[in-house]
């Protein structure tokens, strides 16, 4: 029998529609820590051509909000974890209510359905830092949507990772899964608190990253299209890990009294790099079962019916941490300019075919750095690498990724390559000691693509404010 315990999650959610035939209950998340961003008027159109009607944010952002305003398009703005400490004042809560939700609530405005209160707050990782502060920020933002007459239509919910409950060791299955000793009783007090307001609990389930935290983990189990080894839990049969795990969640929700409390899927979806089960294949693979199962509405074997879930996430983000994996660049359906990565079938019966693209993007020229092949002292090349990798994505370049297959010249015209596009093709980026050059001949060979960077929009703030180039040993700052 499948070991279950804790289950470590991730996820977003929304709502799609394929013009005649649609999968209800999905949507998207649209994150933005990416060093060059498509303008928020182009994402809400891509969003818009592909029928995607829910939309999950990761804050609050005023041209992001001005962009979806008049599309009718469900959003769930969110707060992040660093500003869950001013939440707890009653005043401040009124005023990010006021800021944030309020002012677009006019007819035309945005169609906001929730605030996110935090996210994943409770992670084992942040040693305890919100566990003394969520609840009480839930409460004030939720109070506060209530006291300016919006609470009946837009929900406080706080998106919490399968780390908040588990199955006991002495009985691994979910019937038995209850909340993480430590937060039992926090959050039972959460989840009185979001019923009697009649909010959802939400929840990010990420089947491949039980696949990638154990390389014992059954690879068929991660899937929706069966396993040989299904999970047997007094009579009923699981062949997923993703049915388990919600279960699992219902099960602790039903053991503190709020087994019919509505949950909603914040997070699910598939990375297609960097890492040897993030891949193209297996996205389409988890994708395809997923929406199968969303148009099916048979829901899990505990829970039978419709589930609203949102996929995470929309576009890929080149400035996400890789603390977790080098997969956290990846996880988009789109690439970093809008374009679909692989055939989906979002109606659930077998209509493949690629999403619409994002339309009027704008690159910059047709110019790639490369390693120069009458470089002779490549003694600093190692170094020159590094510092490329350190201020670009050089995921793809690991261990069963996308790149995995370049030659020595190939890895450092890749490196060099992505960080010059970073900076947004500056010359100065493209020498790295007198070790690069730039060229107009595409080097990107096989599954390995260079990239040529998105232009005209304004460059992330997440990353250097300025231009940072080596030359001669000596760090420069081009503001």
């Amino acid at each position: 029998m499948l070991k279950l315990g804790f289950l470590v999650v991730l996820a977003f959610m929304g709502y799609w529609i394929d013009h005649d035939i649609c999968v209800e209950g999905f949507g998207v998340n649209w994150g933005t820590m990416a060093t060059h961003m498509l303008e928020p008027k182009i994402v809400v159109q891509m969003l818009k051509d592909n029928g995607i009607n829910k939309v999950k944010l990761f804050d609050a952002d005023k041209s992001t909000m001005n962009a979806l305003a008049g599309t009718d398009i469900e959003v769930m703005v969110a707060i992040p974890n660093d500003q869950l400490l001013p939440m707890t004042d009653y005043d401040r809560a009124k005023d990010w209510v006021r800021r944030n939700v309020t002012r677009y609530n006019f007819k035309n405005g945005v169609n906001i359905k929730y605030v996110a209160v935090g996210n994943e707050p409770f992670l084992t990782a942040y040693n305890n830092s919100f566990v003394n502060l969520t609840f009480p920020a839930l409460r004030n933002i939720q109070n506060a949507l209530n006291e300016a007459g919006v609470g009946d239509s837009i929900k406080a919910t706080v998106p919490l990772n399968a780390d908040v409950y588990f199955s006991p060791e002495s009985n691994p299955v979910p019937s038995a899964g209850r909340f993480r000793t430590d937060i039992a009783e926090l959050m039972t007090q959460i989840v009185e608190f979001m019923s009697k307001n009649q909010a959802p609990f939400t929840v990010n389930i990420y089947p491949f990253l039980s696949l990638y935290a154990n390389e014992h983990f059954p690879m068929d189990f991660a899937f929706f299209d069966g396993t040989p080894s299904p999970v047997l839990d007094n009579g009923v049969e699981y062949t997923n890990v993703f049915d388990a795990n919600f279960d699992t969640l219902y099960s602790a929700l039903k053991a503190v009294g709020y087994g019919n409390m509505a949950i909603l899927v914040g997070e699910v979806g598939w990375p297609t790099d960097g890492d040897k089960n993030a891949n193209l294949n297996n996205a389409y693979r988890f994708y395809k079962g997923l929406f199968a199962k969303l148009a099916s509405n048979r829901g899990t074997p505990l829970r039978p019916g419709y589930i609203e879930v949102y996929l995470f996430g929309l576009i890929d983000e080149d400035a996400k941490s890789i603390a977790p994996g080098n997969f956290e660049r990846h996880w988009g359906i789109f690439r970093y300019d809008g374009q679909p990565k692989f055939p989906m079938d979002i109606s659930g019966q077998g209509q493949d075919k690629h999403l619409v693209a994002a339309k009027n993007v704008q690159y910059l020229p047709n110019r790639w750095c490369m390693l120069n092949p009458n470089a002779t002292d490549l003694s600093k090349l190692a170094n020159n690498i590094d510092y490329a990798c350190t201020f670009s994505d050089c995921t793809s370049l690991g261990y069963g990724s996308s790149c995995n297959n370049l030659d020595a010249i190939g890895n450092a015209s890749y490196a060099f390559n992505m960080f010059y596009q970073v900076q947004n093709q500056l010359d100065l980026s493209c020498d790295f000691e007198g070790l690069a050059m730039v060229t107009n001949r595409n080097l990107s060979q096989g599954t390995c693509n260079f990239i040529i960077q998105t232009g005209k929009y304004s460059i992330s703030h997440k990353v250097l404010p300025g231009i940072v180039v080596l030359l001669s040993g000596f760090i420069f700052l081009l503001l």
